[in-house]
């Protein structure tokens, strides 16, 4: 995306974005090249100025499956700024089929990346949207021992019934007033992406996160895999076990289909 020349709190004009280069396309979609510790640099640089928000979104094997059925969702992770390879399917894939692909980045990773550097500074104010009360609560309390720096301005857990144009518009209220600089957004994919999309123009903050089951992770609530089983990228088998009501369908569905797109992909580029 090409955005036109931000102007920073302070009033200073800065050099406009220029379009991404560092990126490789997957099923059509543009992924993220660059390493974690740049997109945090964008993302801090993002909080210091008045621009249009950054918008970070991850990818995996499941969503892009579903955005070659769904349109709507497709552009909304065209449209993200930020759009990260979190699934070792895909990174795998890229792999076997010869593609230049970018670090894999999980939702969790960013998430902890950021708030680390936001405390640093001691400016942060993030807001979290999602979720259940009780989750909101534990993350609250948690953030005061982990980032102390970080100002925590406002949770709101909505109605999980699809709500009216009225109660949109009095959450997009609300989220503005309390001005933070980062807004998590903690819905299931598709519906957080699409929500942010769908929202994003009339939301006065400077990065946007979808981050989906972090909210959950980070309260506790829901055990992350074990560390080895993170780093060796099995962390889905760790979640298949436990909620196989949920993943059932993005594992044993989403992920075959996605290895025949990419490979009938790859063959009809090699035939031209």
């Amino acid at each position: 995306m090409i955005r036109g020349a931000a102007r920073t709190r302070d009033g200073e004009q800065e050099e406009p974005n220029v379009k991404r280069t560092d990126v490789a396309a997957v099923l059509g979609i543009p992924v993220n090249g660059r390493p974690l510790d740049a997109l945090v640099a964008e993302a801090l640089a993002a909080v210091r100025r008045a621009a249009d928000p950054i918008v970070f979104a991850c990818a995996n094997p499941h969503s892009l499956v579903i955005a070659q059925d769904d349109a709507c969702f497709r552009a909304a992770l065209l449209r993200a700024d930020q759009l990260v390879v979190d699934g070792v399917g895909i990174t795998l894939m890229a792999r076997a089929l010869g593609m230049r692909i970018g670090p894999r980045i999980t939702g969790a990773d960013y998430f902890f990346a950021l708030m680390r550097a936001l405390s640093a500074t001691g400016r942060g104010k993030v807001f979290f949207l999602g979720s259940s009360q009780q989750v909101l609560a534990r993350i609250a309390a948690r953030l005061k021992t982990d980032f102390p720096g970080v100002e925590l301005c406002g949770t709101l857990a909505p109605p999980f019934r699809p709500w009216s144009g009225a109660e949109n518009d009095a959450m997009l209220a609300r989220i503005n007033a309390a001005a933070p600089d980062v807004l998590w957004v903690g819905m299931t994919a598709p519906k957080q992406e699409m929500w942010v999309e769908a929202n994003r123009h009339r939301l006065a903050v400077p990065i946007i996160g979808s981050i989906g089951a972090v909210f959950d992770f980070y309260a506790g609530t829901v055990p992350r895999a074990p560390r080895w089983m993170c780093r060796c990228g099995i962390e889905w088998v760790y979640r298949l076990a436990r909620e196989p009501k949920r993943m059932w369908r993005r594992n044993l569905i989403s992920s075959p289909r996605f290895v025949a797109m990419m490979i009938q992909r790859q063959v009809l580029d090699e035939n031209g």
